[in-house]
């Protein structure tokens, strides 16, 4: 949120804090996510909803081999489009950013949104191979990236400042929290780009499930390296363009 300056005033403060804690606050189980004009500083609902969040892997160390501005393009590109496909889908009902960090709420009523969010990461990890297809072609460092998923029932509440016009949608709950904690195993402690947690797993579809391999730990998640086929012929169509090119010059 854009900050638009006003004056600290610690009584005010205290009234405030004072007015939240003391609030008979209505808290409804919601299947759906409702609407967020329905929200306000005294209600929320707990609703079931997929999260999604994907992550740079190694960033750090690219500010030591790139300038800013290749660094802008790249951070760029990489933000841009997985927006962009998220926001495709009309069940996804939040994005945010946070550094380098995507993350997303889909409805997670029915088993159908829970395919629908695989079937988004599933373009992200394609988008992932076709931008570092296209930065290596630049000379640009490849990137890699965890994408981790879950399913469950989180808070949603409207965060911020009253009367000041700073607030915020907030998702907060195990399913956010389980989401993050997979996305960081993703291409770190397995060499897969896609972990989900068991809950997840439980409700895609089998052909989905399918595609997933099961940790052995006592903490089960699973790994896949899905994609999406349409994005991944684009790819393999690309390269072998490339192929008969580069024989053609080598012959020429």
């Amino acid at each position: 949120m854009q900050t638009n300056f006003k004056t600290y005033k610690f009584d005010d403060s205290i009234s405030r804090i004072d007015d939240i804690l003391n609030s008979t606050s209505n808290f409804d189980d919601k299947d759906e996510i409702p609407k967020r004009d329905t929200l306000t500083y005294t209600n929320g609902y707990y609703v079931k909803c997929c999260a999604l969040f994907v992550d740079l892997r190694g960033s750090s160390t690219l500010p030591q081999v790139h300038q800013k501005k290749v660094l802008a393009k790249i951070y760029r590109s990489y933000i841009s489009e997985i927006v962009a496909i998220l926001n495709g889908f009309l069940h996804c009902k939040e994005i945010s950013i946070v550094g380098d960090c995507v993350s997303a709420i889909f409805s997670g009523k029915y088993k159908q949104n829970v395919n629908e969010t695989l079937d988004a990461a599933g373009q992200i990890n394609s988008l992932i191979q076709i931008l570092n297809y296209k930065l290596e072609k630049k000379g640009y460092t490849a990137i890699k990236a965890g994408i981790g998923l879950s399913w469950g029932r989180v808070l949603m509440i409207k965060a911020g400042y009253n009367g000041s016009g700073l607030n915020e949608v907030v998702y907060m709950g195990d399913a956010v929290n389980q989401a993050s904690k997979v996305c960081s195993k993703a291409m770190k402690d397995v060499q897969k780009p896609i972990v989900i947690t068991k809950n997840f797993y439980d409700n895609l579809k089998k052909e989905y499930q399918e595609m997933f391999t099961s940790s052995s730990n006592f903490d089960p998640y699973y790994s896949s390296s899905a994609v999406s086929i349409a994005m991944n012929n684009w790819l393999k169509e690309q390269k072998e363009k490339d192929e008969k090119k580069n024989q053609n010059n080598s012959l020429s």
